[in-house]
């Protein structure tokens, strides 16, 4: 196939790219920056849509307009360009902010929106991905977990305090982290782009999500430290803002959609997925 690709010089974008060039796919990279051409998607069977501004910065009011312009405007261009010549898929990113913190609530793709700035980000970004769907395209959205990988990714800012010794839970630890393998998100996103009969919302997560408290003693696993600094919550807020809510938020969130769809992954267990990423990073 032909894929057009936005956000392929991000964590996951690389990875995308790499796994569809060496199955055989065509893969070419879509830039958001300036105008976007009404023929910029031409020619493709699929558009694979990543692109936004990271939300992992301090959220002053000018980087809040950023991350909400850039996923609202961004994916509007991305459906405005398509009209001409309409590709057979769009899978377009989302998150699991779109739930908020819920606490030990379980979340499927049928919960409801959180009433808060990334629940609202959320909501607009992926209501501007299906309006693709009156152009007789298939749309797949992706809410995504946090996404552990060698070379990148949230891991990166993880790994060299918990090889020190220093890392630690983060808060209480008590919340509940909604995580995925790179490789398995990357392999949904080919599973989305190759079943022709599939559609909708997917939380992109492992089936088996952890408390923050696992996670650490995981990693610290995985690195052969301890892990007995916590992160006090003050620290947190006063270190990062309002942004400390990304990691200090409970998100039970739940692959429903996509294990219905037949979808298999390959990497569940947290244990055995930070082991084998070490190992790699």
């Amino acid at each position: 196939m032909n894929v057009a690709l936005t956000g392929a010089s991000g964590f996951i974008g690389r990875a995308v790219a790499e796994y569809l060039q060496r199955s055989g796919h065509s893969v070419r990279a879509v830039s958001l920056r300036g105008v976007l051409p009404p023929d910029a998607l031409a020619g493709s069977n699929a558009v694979i849509h990543l692109a936004g501004e990271p939300v992992a910065q301090r959220w002053t009011a000018a980087a809040r307009d950023k991350i909400l312009r850039s996923r609202v405007e961004g994916t509007r261009a991305v459906v405005a360009a398509m009209r001409a010549q309409p590709p057979q898929v769009l899978i377009s990113a989302s998150a699991v902010g779109y739930y908020g913190s819920r606490g030990d609530e379980v979340l499927t793709e049928s919960a409801q929106p959180a009433d808060d700035f990334l629940g609202h980000v959320a909501a607009a970004w992926e209501e501007e991905a299906r309006a693709a769907e009156p152009l007789g395209v298939r749309v797949a959205r992706l809410r995504i977990g946090v996404v552990l990988g060698p070379n990148g990714g949230a891991l990166a800012r993880m790994l060299l305090p918990f090889r020190l010794g220093v890392g630690g839970r983060l808060g209480s630890g008590r919340q509940w982290m909604s995580w995925i393998h790179i490789e398995d998100l990357v392999a949904l996103i080919a599973f989305l782009m190759r079943e022709s009969t599939v559609r909708g919302v997917f939380n992109a997560t492992s089936p088996f999500p952890v408390t923050n408290r696992e996670f650490t003693r995981a990693l610290a696993e995985a690195v052969h430290r301890p892990a007995i600094l916590p992160v006090p919550a003050f620290v947190l807020k006063w270190m990062l803002g309002e942004m400390s809510e990304v990691l200090l938020a409970s998100q039970r969130a739940f692959p429903d959609a996509a294990q219905r769809a037949g979808f298999v992954f390959e990497h569940p267990d947290i244990f055995a997925s930070l082991a084998q990423i070490v190992r790699g990073a």
